[in-house]
């Protein structure tokens, strides 16, 4: 079963849905000196950050289905290339709900963020991902995402 009539809008009242797929983006083995708890906090405030005050770069789409339920979200951010100076189009967030995974929905999102970054004249579209979400890797990459840097991390004790 697919959601094939979607509609992606802007996140206006939905809050408390993209608020709620929040612990998705870490449930899946994270690097030893990161704290599920601190990560999850971390998200949580620059969400709300957004959605409460909002930012001039930063856009937050939301896919309704085709009965008005609202199944997945992304967060858009225009920035700079560090290297070339030009417009890039940065994937800060994107979460399907449980219910609606494998359904298409991610896909679409990420569509709508190519033809976003299309419109808006961006050079690249950028995003992260933990090693440990192999699945979210995978779809990345079958998308044609490829690896550009990599962050190394040692902590300092």
């Amino acid at each position: 079963m697919s959601d094939t009539n979607l509609v992606i809008r802007l996140a206006e009242d939905d809050d408390d849905f993209i608020l709620g797929l929040v612990p998705r983006f870490v449930d899946f083995p994270l690097p030893p000196w990161r704290k599920r708890h601190e990560c999850i906090d971390g998200i949580r405030g620059d969400l709300l950050r957004h959605l409460e005050d909002g930012t001039a770069n930063d856009f937050l789409f939301v896919a309704e289905n085709d009965e008005g339920e609202v199944v997945g979200f992304i967060e858009l951010q225009k920035t700079q290339d560090f290297f070339t100076g030009r417009t890039n189009c940065h994937i800060n967030n994107v979460a399907v709900a449980p219910s609606h995974e494998g359904k298409g929905v991610g896909k679409a999102l990420m569509e709508h963020a190519e033809g976003w970054a299309r419109e808006h004249r961006c050079a690249l579209i950028t995003l992260a991902v933990f090693p440990g979400n192999e699945r979210a890797r995978a779809i990345y990459e079958a998308a044609g995402y490829g690896v550009d840097l990599l962050r190394m991390v040692k902590p300092v004790r």
